[in-house]
């Protein structure tokens, strides 16, 4: 009988890291920063790990990582359109640095570039009136006919509205999984599911066969409200995981916009809470657009360069004004209102180029959007 090899080099030592109970983001990074590698860490002697407060359970889990476990798991990330995402690769979203608790490893299916992208979360009731569902569809759809991603958590009603309007827009979008990114849950939205792994991307914190649980779900909202710019509530009870979704991105430091609903609409009262402790009320995309432009400078504060050649086109790296492909967009601009049909013949960009980058200088103030699709060069 051939004795079994265990997974050997830093990813597969990460991925025992990760998975170890009692180690938190903060003693991982100590134990990163004191050890000089995961592979180190979890060769390091039993007195060292004690001398830095590492508990004797969690001792115990690194001198005998579950190594079937790993080896199932980097198996996955060789399947097609498979990634696993550490903080280190330079496809890692940037806001998602800036969060307390951000997840060690990100499992992703689609395509992980787009969450560098520009994003707004949309959430809302599992069971929300009919126009609350297409309120949620069209907003999705104007706003990422815009540029922005569109994030929510796969979960029916207002989520699963928001999702379907970014893929009716042609656009992108992300959803945030409380199970493993090969168990969709709800199984209703597995065709939803597999529209967005094709054109955007499904993303876990939890490995592979992670079944629904509970406790997962308000978890995965921190992660929801940290890749996105804001987050957009739309019909939220007043005891709603929408509201920790909410909750969660003022504690970031993100844009909180809220809808506001008939006062005879129970689903209305916890967008009305937020409203009064301060959401922005939106009406409109401009709403949303208006506020974020104020937080324009956000983006110069992050790395947020593509994380390839080829997504440069359509990721915003927060730098225009020094990047000739944003220069070459906005000499496309007339001072007069201009059709985007005629930017894009003028750039010889991709529609979905010139949308994303437009966004980027509408937040920056370089242009202005005109009725009927068209905009306006400012400076």
């Amino acid at each position: 009988m051939t004795e079994r090899k265990d997974p050997s080099g830093e990813l597969a030592a990460w991925l025992a890291l990760a998975h170890v109970a009692g180690i938190g983001g903060s003693l991982r990074q100590r134990l990163l920063d004191h050890f000089g590698s995961a592979e180190a860490v979890i060769q390091a002697p039993d007195r060292e790990l004690a001398a830095l407060d590492v508990a004797p359970e969690a001792r115990a889990d690194l001198h005998a990582p579950d190594w079937a476990a790993v080896e199932a798991e980097m198996r996955w990330a060789e399947g097609p359109a498979h990634h696993l995402l550490r903080e280190s690769d330079p496809r890692w979203p940037p806001l998602l640095r800036q969060i307390p608790d951000p997840p060690p490893l990100l499992y992703c299916h689609g395509d992980p570039t787009h969450l560098r992208d520009p994003g707004l979360a949309m959430v809302g009731s599992r069971n929300p009136t009919r126009g609350g569902r297409e309120t949620a569809h069209d907003f999705a759809e104007a706003l990422s006919k815009m540029g922005l991603v569109i994030t929510s958590g796969l979960a029916m009603g207002v989520d699963a509205a928001a999702h379907q309007g970014a893929l009716d827009a042609g656009g992108p979008t992300i959803a945030v999984m409380g199970t493993g990114p090969d168990v969709i849950y709800p199984r209703r939205n597995a065709e939803l599911a597999a529209a967005i792994a094709d054109s955007g991307c499904l993303v876990s914190e939890h490995p592979p066969g992670t079944q629904a649980r509970r406790g997962h779900f308000p978890r995965r909202n921190r992660i929801i409200a940290g890749l996105s710019l804001g987050t957009l509530v739309i019909e939220a009870a007043l005891r709603s995981g929408s509201l920790i979704t909410a909750r969660l991105a003022a504690e970031q430091g993100r844009e909180v916009f809220a809808v506001p609903g008939s006062i005879h609409n129970p689903l209305a009262r916890g967008c009305h809470r937020l409203i009064r402790a301060g959401a922005k009320l939106v009406e409109s995309t401009d709403d949303i657009l208006e506020e974020l432009r104020g937080i324009a400078s956000l983006a110069d504060e992050l790395d947020l360069a593509p994380a390839d050649p080829d997504t440069a086109a359509r990721q915003s790296s927060g730098h225009s004004r020094s990047d000739p492909a944003y220069e070459s967009l906005l000499e496309a601009v007339d001072f007069s209102p201009t059709p985007v049909d005629r930017i894009i013949e003028r750039s010889g960009l991709t529609a979905a180029s010139v949308s994303s980058m437009l966004l980027m200088l509408e937040l920056e103030g370089r242009v202005e959007s005109a009725p009927g699709g068209r905009y306006i060069r400012r400076n």
